[in-house]
C-alpha cells in the first residue's frame, strides 16, 4: 500500500531515471570541443604564458638609484632583506640590499615603500635552485634587464583635508608631506641623525651655548632633499625626533 502511493505521488519517469547520464554527457561535448580546437593548456615549460610586466614575482634593483635608507629591510615582512656591502661600478664601498628569495613572499612591500623607486618587482618567478644558498640573491644579481615604469609601485594615499576640501581624487606620496619633527628639550646634539641620513638632508646647526660654554646644536632639515626614510627618528638615542604624519 505504501509503495502504491508513493508511485502515485511519485510516478516513474524516464527523463529523471536518466539523469546519471548528465555529467557524461557534459564531458563528452567538453571533448569534443577540445577536439576541434587547441586546449586551453600550454606545453609549460617548453610553451610559456605571457606575463605582465607588474606581476609580482622577485624583487628587481636599480643599483645606481638606490641610497641604502634601509627602508626595504624595516618593511619586509618576512625578514628576508638585509643591506650588505659591496662596490659600485667606481669600485667604492656601498651598502645595497640582498634578498632571501627561499623566504620572499614576493609581496612587493620593498618596491611599494622605497622612496627613490630603485626596488621594483619583476616578472620572473622561476626560481627553483639546488642549494639555499643559491637562493641568495646579492646587490648585483637582483639586477633585472629591462626594468620599465610598470613595475615600480607607487605608494599613494589620499588625505583627510583633501576629502574634507572636497578634493578626494588627490593622491599624495607620504615620502613627499611627512617630515621628521624635533624636541628641542631632549636632543643631546650627537650628531647621529646628521650621520644616518643617506641623502644628506640633515645639518647641525648651533643654537647658542650651554652652561658648559659648549655649543648647542641642533638638526635642521631640508624638505626638499628629505625622502621620510625614519632612520633619523630609528637611530636617535633619545627619541627626541618623530615623523609629522599630514593629514
Amino acid at each position: 500500500m505504501a509503495k502504491k502511493e508513493y508511485l502515485d505521488k511519485y510516478p516513474r519517469s524516464t527523463a529523471r531515471s536518466l539523469w546519471v547520464m548528465t555529467p557524461i554527457v557534459k564531458v563528452l561535448r567538453l571533448l569534443g570541443k577540445t577536439i576541434i580546437h587547441r586546449p586551453v593548456t600550454v606545453l609549460y615549460p617548453y610553451e610559456k604564458m605571457w606575463m605582465p610586466e607588474n606581476y609580482r614575482g622577485r624583487p628587481g634593483l636599480r643599483f645606481d638609484r638606490c641610497i641604502a635608507c634601509s627602508m626595504c629591510v624595516r618593511m619586509c615582512p618576512t625578514a628576508c632583506i638585509k643591506l650588505v656591502e659591496t662596490e659600485d661600478a667606481s669600485g667604492q664601498k656601498v651598502m645595497r640590499p640582498q634578498v632571501n628569495v627561499g623566504r620572499c613572499a614576493m609581496c612587493g612591500y620593498c618596491a611599494e615603500y622605497c622612496p627613490v623607486d630603485a626596488m621594483t618587482v619583476t616578472p620572473e618567478f622561476e626560481l627553483a635552485e639546488y642549494t639555499r644558498e643559491d637562493l641568495i640573491y646579492g646587490p648585483k644579481r637582483l639586477a633585472y634587464d629591462g626594468i620599465t615604469e610598470k613595475m615600480e609601485i607607487h605608494l599613494e594615499e589620499t588625505l583627510m583635508s583633501d576629502i574634507e576640501n572636497g578634493n578626494p581624487e588627490r593622491r599624495v606620496s607620504p615620502f613627499k608631506t611627512d617630515r621628521p619633527v624635533l624636541e628641542a628639550s631632549k636632543c643631546i646634539s650627537c650628531k647621529k641623525c646628521e650621520k644616518v641620513c643617506p641623502v644628506n638632508a640633515v645639518k647641525m646647526v648651533e643654537h647658542g651655548v650651554n652652561e658648559k660654554g659648549r655649543p648647542i646644536l641642533y638638526p635642521e632639515f631640508n624638505n626638499d632633499t628629505c625622502v621620510c626614510c625614519k632612520n633619523c627618528v630609528e637611530d636617535c638615542p633619545k627619541d627626541a625626533l618623530h615623523i609629522n604624519e599630514v593629514l
